[in-house]
Parts: structure tokens; C-alpha cells; sequence
């Protein structure tokens, strides 16, 4: 969002110029702005790599499903029993990740985890998904009020 500020009219006394006269409207201006111009969140996702061996790949995949994980390659390395598999997995999902896999493949799977790229999270977070939950999340967390404020808190009553 960019917002250029093309005209002002302040005060013409000296004593009532300052920040205090323009700070508040436009800071209910951006606010209004940014709740209609449909905002998104953002997360961070993981590139993972599995080193595990060929009995236990159907069970990754049945990990990476409950975890939002999205399948990249399943290479299996020449001359041995062994797959690597690379996927995407978000951050969010990514705690318990490591055990999780461990359990379902009795110990023989070995993830490592870097930092891939940022991707768009579900929706809006003014509509229902996972966007709006983990949006409330944060609210919740920081001491915010349960929901979203109205647009009409951000517009001049005439």
C-alpha cells in the first residue's frame, strides 16, 4: 500500500501545528485503507528433505497430508534402498514435525528442515479459513478484542 499525502492545510498558529493535527485522521485513513484493499497474510514454508527407505515413503506422504505438505520429488538412490524426498511444509505446521515422522516410520526417516519462500495464507482473514483462525489466534495472543473492528470505526461520521 502506498499513500501519497498531495495537500495539507494546517493550523496558521504556530503553537497548534504539529503531528497531533494530521496523525490521527490519517492514521484512521491507512487503517480504512488497508481493511478495503482485501489483505492477505503471508507465511513462511520449508523445503524438506527425507532420507528414509523404501518401506516407510507411504507413510511420509500419509505426514505430509495431515500436515499440509506439498510433494515436491520422491528420487530413489541408485543402488540402494534409500528414497529422498522433498517437499514443501509450512512453518506453522512444522512443530512436532521431526517426532511426528519418527513415530509413523519407526525411527527410519531423518527430515531437514531450510527456509524456502513465504506463500499467501488460505483467504481473506475477514472470511472464514485459516487466515481468519490463525488471525484470531494472534488477536487472542496480544490482547486484542475477540474480532476485527468495523470498517465504520475508520470513517468520519458525517
Amino acid at each position: 500500500m502506498r499513500i501519497n499525502v498531495l495537500d495539507v492545510t494546517l493550523h496558521s498558529d504556530a503553537i497548534h501545528r504539529g503531528g497531533g493535527q494530521i496523525i490521527p485522521t490519517a492514521r484512521r485513513c491507512f487503517y480504512g485503507c488497508q481493511y478495503t484493499a482485501e489483505p492477505r497474510l503471508l507465511e513462511p514454508v520449508f523445503l524438506v528433505d527425507i532420507l528414509c527407505p523404501d518401506d516407510v515413503v507411504g507413510n511420509i506422504y500419509g505426514v505430509l497430508n495431515r500436515r499440509r505438505g506439498v510433494l515436491i520429488e520422491d528420487i530413489q538412490r541408485v543402488g540402494t534402498p534409500m528414497h529422498s524426498v522433498k517437499c514443501h511444509l509450512p512453518v506453522l505446521e512444522s512443530f512436532g514435525f521431526t517426532e511426528d515422522l519418527r513415530s509413523h516410520t519407526g525411527g527410519k526417516a531423518f527430515p531437514q528442515c531450510v527456509f524456502d519462500h513465504w506463500q499467501i495464507l488460505g483467504n481473506s482473514p475477514f472470511k472464514d479459513g485459516i487466515a481468519r483462525t490463525s488471525a484470531l489466534k494472534t488477536r487472542a495472543r496480544k490482547g486484542l478484542s475477540e474480532d476485527f473492528p468495523p470498517l465504520d470505526r475508520f470513517v468520519d461520521k458525517l
